[in-house]
């Protein structure tokens, strides 16, 4: 690929990246909003629903504590914390019950040593370094008449960040199966409910496919350019 003019055609990457992380963004605001409106039969809420699956799971030493924000939910394995937010944790709306779910998914990841997971946990100190470090270096060698040593460890700094991406994948897809299995084996969610689920945990999954997707087209672009001028 090659310049035209004042525009490098390379941009189309980043580009396409950018309009994949927005759609899916998107798509899961106005999912995750669509079925927040729908309330589980139920009548339980985010933080009822962690609790309950997580002991159906066996899992005793694992806590659930609410976090600010909306679409802030998480599993801390360190401190062995599944944290929600404001909307899932107090709701009892399909969606708040469906994330709940999926961050359990996670916990029972923990539980049950889920390689994928421990190799993600290991790989967050060294990815975070990386995504530090990686673009700095690629700027410096840019600015230096394009010093390729440079920026060819700037690359192989961003691949390992890309791999991040990337392992993160089947940890996610797999907590969302784990919390679809649950939701419909336990009878927290039943009949069209569980449809709705799978719709608001599959949107949720496209934003990291996107992302990983995203991150792989800019690392290509990078490796293009860094050819070119050669």
């Amino acid at each position: 690929m090659y310049p035209i003019g004042f525009y490098d055609v390379t941009y189309i990457l980043v580009i396409i990246g950018v309009v994949l992380c927005l759609a899916a963004q998107s798509q899961v605001k106005s999912t995750y909003r669509r079925y927040s409106s729908v309330q589980a039969a139920s009548g339980i809420t985010g933080a009822e629903a962690a609790q309950r699956i997580l002991q159906q799971s066996g899992i005793y030493d694992v806590s659930v504590a609410r976090v600010a924000g909306e679409l802030t939910d998480h599993y801390d394995p360190r401190t062995k914390t599944l944290r929600l937010s404001d909307s899932v944790y107090g709701r009892s709306s399909v969606a708040a019950v469906s994330v709940a779910a999926h961050e359990c998914g996670h916990a029972v990841q923990d539980n049950v040593n889920y390689l994928p997971l421990r190799l993600r946990s290991n790989m967050v100190p060294a990815a975070n370094i990386c995504a530090q470090i990686s673009w700095p270096m690629i700027f410096i060698g840019m600015v230096l008449g394009w010093n390729h040593l440079l920026i060819e460890i700037g690359i192989i700094l961003f691949t390992a960040v890309v791999l991040f991406h990337f392992v993160t994948l089947p940890v996610e897809l797999n907590a969302s199966s784990r919390a679809l299995r649950i939701l419909d084996s336990s009878g927290i969610l039943s009949g069209q409910e569980n449809d709705y689920a799978r719709k608001v945990l599959r949107a949720a999954a496209m934003t990291y496919i996107a992302s990983a997707a995203s991150m792989a087209l800019q690392l290509l672009r990078l490796i293009l350019l860094n050819r070119r001028n050669d």
